[in-house]
């Protein structure tokens, strides 16, 4: 059984904006799926009516086999959110907001209760429980969305921007929650704009531009595709010139950091061992961009360029 079936799924406005374009997307049970889009691309839209939160003009979403249409009670109860703004009464204790939170959907009490502790404690907010949640940090704020929607013990959770505008070391923090939780069984949908992220986390990836998914794939199969990588070197000693036999395109950037591009049938050390016949050594390297990267922008700008030919 798929955690998530969605099929030729359409949603137009009324002022004639065309939103989603025939969306077909399955995510297995299990699974850790980056939605990945440009700001406008369909990203929010689609989760929204995965959610029940927008409504969709025609198509089919089913959650683990229940159709919102038909059983949207069942499907709910299947699906966590983590939206990305902050939607919670900055007044009430935070306790109380998660507490709450599982009685909407029949969670009793005493249970709702051990599930806020736990995962109070996991994500560091056990000491602020008695604390409104307008005096948490920003990061303690994405914490508490992030227990709000675990505890009705959801079987997909959806991340829409999880780790927006907080700190390196939480981020990480996160991520360590979030793979153990997949681990255990939980299905995960993560839309994010920090590519490495989603390369990291993810097992599978759908890309969504303009409205229309124009990838889906494995994420290691989709990098695997990546045929040149380009790399910051840092360079032990200044450079004015780029030797003609270097046998790799780049450029300076400056007299001491070179811009080099590396195919995947080239390894790192016949790299180092051009460099050193031509007496370039170097202190440090690193990818420009990570490599999820390179491809999206690659796809989005073919994509365009189609696009415009069609047109």
């Amino acid at each position: 059984m798929h955690a998530l079936s969605v099929k030729n799924l359409t949603k137009q406005y009324s002022n004639g904006l065309v939103a989603l374009k025939g969306i077909n997307l399955e995510v297995e049970k299990g699974d850790f799926f980056a939605l990945l889009g440009q700001n406008g691309a369909g990203k929010s839209t689609t989760i929204g009516i995965i959610c029940s939160l927008v409504n969709k003009s025609s198509g089919s979403v089913s959650v683990f086999g229940h159709d919102i249409d038909k059983e949207l009670d069942a499907a709910k109860l299947c699906i966590g959110v983590v939206p990305q703004e902050m939607n919670f009464n900055p007044f009430e204790k935070i306790s109380h907001i998660i507490i709450n939170q599982a009685g909407y959907y029949g969670v009793p009490r005493k249970i709702a209760e051990q599930r806020t502790e736990y995962y109070f404690k996991k994500l560091g907010l056990w000491e602020k429980r008695n604390n409104a949640a307008l005096r948490l940090s920003g990061g303690m704020k994405r914490r508490l969305m992030i227990a709000r929607a675990l505890v009705t013990k959801p079987r997909l959770l959806m991340l829409d921007e999880p780790t927006a505008g907080v700190d390196i070391e939480l981020r990480h923090m996160l991520w360590e929650f979030l793979t153990e939780l997949n681990a255990q069984g939980t299905t995960i949908i993560l839309t994010t704009h920090y590519l490495e992220e989603a390369e990291h986390l993810c097992k599978n990836v759908a890309i969504i531009d303009n409205g229309e998914i124009i990838e889906h794939a494995n994420m290691k199969s989709f990098i695997n595709r990546l045929d040149t990588q380009t790399m910051i070197l840092d360079l032990a000693s200044p450079l004015r010139d780029i030797p003609e036999n270097l046998k790799y395109p780049c450029r300076l950037i400056d007299e001491v950091t070179l811009e080099i591009k590396v195919s995947k049938h080239h390894s790192l050390n016949m790299l180092f061992d051009t460099l050193t016949k031509n007496n370039i050594n170097i202190t440090s390297l690193r990818n420009k961009t990570n490599r999820l990267e390179e491809l999206f922008i690659d796809l989005i700008a073919n994509n365009k360029i189609q696009s415009e030919n069609e047109s």
